[in-house]
């Protein structure tokens, strides 16, 4: 008990030096306010308001016994300006029960780590809102950049449709991932819509903790201190908490990722593993996840729930004027065009196209190759080959940064695409070539094999750059097989985008398994 008054005085003085100084004082005490309404509902707002200090900081008390690990999360995040990482919240938790929770508590504040510059903490006037029984949607990354991946794409049309449909809030976060805030304006414009105009940086008026919400995220967390602070937030925010689960590569194929890849999405896995719903993009990626879930039992923690929702095959008809400019920059008068769309990391194969394409172009047989893709990493094999076969005179462009309609246009005008991956969750522009009814050469397993199921696409192995080769030739040449692939594409069932996000709403919101009507019980940790 000694600890805890000590304590109690130490923080009365804490509030009682902020009467020097107007802005400290009343944005601590609100603090506190807003700990002890969300853990004690009961308590009224004008008796916390009327309170003394002293008075205030009983009412803390209280509120945070018996001990528990939720409320302790809470009261850091709040009291501390930052959302605490899984360590933290268990040391304050387990001095709480020896000492109390305000010596905890002021012992954990004391232990945080100094704020960045431009950052929030107490003294300063932004404000702390605890959110409750709303819906976040988590696009920070989305938010921020001007490419357009398979991922970006996935979550800009979902989110987009979640935002007309449901209205959620759209979150990103703080400097150095300390805190969660809404997005401004051009922000939810450009994770929404994708690249535009960017913003003039604006001071963050309030800082959001999550307290029993529904908390989405459709892209990936790889940052190290945003993954931290995710895995504490859904062990501890008595929120519901889910994700759109792309693949594993950075597991499965560690050695074609980019230094640190690997070790920052190990820490996305491991808050994964504290949420409750992962909607997988294919079969083969929830093959994936649930190999990861097994492992998780040597460590006694269940892991999520996760079910496979694919994405859709929807095609965009581009206008007249984007297949004009489309033509102009990618094609040459009288030659067939090859396309290969995706980043050019080692994953995407890239060098086995450009081996192919010269084994093609040394036999004679006539076309041009484009590239378009960028967020590249370990690609500079691919640029020096690049670079070398069009100082030769070679046919071949890579082009980054076109827009979706210009990229509809070039699927539109291709004579096919080529997309031999090693792995993929899905294999995005596989689905959308054969949605815009042009043959594919892809890889003959995984997702890959999953999309070409439904007809329209040669499978070969990736590895063997002469089957490439072949498969290109084929499709180059043979007019026959590729009338038949393209018959098959274009009879190939269509899954709009709408589908896509009414059930993946349906199933990391609602919580109800793909099929399932909402409100029924799940199965949980089926696959």
């Amino acid at each position: 008990m000694m600890g805890q008054r000590a304590y109690g005085q130490s923080l009365g003085h804490f509030l009682a030096a902020g009467r020097a100084h107007a802005g400290p004082r009343e944005p601590l005490r609100a603090r506190v306010r807003a700990v002890v309404s969300a853990l004690e509902p009961a308590e009224t707002a004008a008796s916390l308001a009327a309170a003394s200090d002293a008075a205030l900081l009983r009412h803390l008390e209280l509120a945070l016994r018996p001990v528990d690990p939720s409320s302790i999360w809470l009261a850091l995040a709040v009291l501390g300006g930052r959302l605490p990482h899984q360590s933290e919240v268990v040391a304050a938790a387990r001095q709480a029960r020896v000492d109390g929770p305000l010596t905890a508590l002021a012992a954990a504040l004391r232990r945080g780590p100094r704020p960045l510059r431009g950052s929030w903490q107490w003294p300063d006037q932004a404000g702390v809102e605890i959110v409750t029984d709303q819906v976040l949607v988590d696009l920070h990354h989305t938010s921020q950049v001007s490419f357009a991946t398979g991922i970006q794409r996935v979550a800009r049309q979902t989110a987009r449709r979640w935002d007309d449909a449901h209205h959620p809030v759209l979150v990103g976060w703080t400097k150095g991932f300390r805190n969660l805030r809404r997005l401004t304006a051009a922000e939810a414009r450009r994770a929404l819509f994708g690249p535009g105009d960017q913003d003039r940086p604006v001071p963050v008026q309030s800082i959001l903790v999550p307290w029993r919400c529904s908390f989405v995220i459709p892209e990936p967390a790889t940052d190290p201190p945003r993954a931290r602070a995710l895995g504490a937030l859904a062990e501890y925010s008595r929120s519901a908490t889910a994700t759109i689960g792309y693949d594993c590569v950075p597991v499965t194929l560690a050695e074609t990722t980019d230094s640190g890849v690997a070790g920052g999405f190990a820490l996305n896995l491991s808050a994964i593993a504290r949420m409750d719903r992962v909607a997988t993009i294919s079969d083969s990626a929830t093959e994936e996840y649930a190999g990861w879930r097994a492992m998780l039992a040597g460590t006694g923690v269940p892991g999520p729930d996760i079910a496979p929702i694919a994405l859709p095959v929807e095609a965009s008809v581009p206008t007249e004027h984007h297949l004009r400019e489309a033509e102009r920059l990618l094609t040459v008068p009288g030659l067939p065009m090859v396309l290969v769309v995706g980043s050019h990391e080692p994953r995407k194969n890239h060098l086995a196209v450009l081996h192919a394409a010269e084994l093609l172009w040394r036999d004679g047989v006539t076309f041009t190759l484009a590239f378009l893709g960028g967020n590249s990493w370990n690609n500079d094999r691919f640029a020096e080959r690049l670079a070398q076969l069009q100082a030769a005179g070679r046919p071949v462009q890579s082009f980054a940064g076109l827009s979706d309609d210009l990229l509809w246009a070039a699927y539109r005008l291709a004579r096919c695409t080529v997309f031999p991956s090693f792995n993929e969750g899905f294999g995005l522009p596989v689905a959308e070539s054969l949605a815009s009814g042009t043959p594919v050469i892809t890889s003959n397993f995984g997702s890959m094999r999953e999309i070409a199921a439904a007809g329209g696409a040669l499978l070969v192995d990736p590895r063997d750059d002469h089957a490439i080769a072949a498969a290109l030739r084929q499709l180059l040449t043979d007019d026959t097989t590729h009338a038949r692939l393209a018959a098959e594409a274009e009879a190939r069932p269509e899954r709009t985008w709408d589908d896509y996000a009414a059930e993946t709403w349906h199933y990391l919101v609602d919580g109800a398994r793909p099929g399932v009507s909402p409100g029924a019980e799940t199965t949980a940790h089926s696959d």
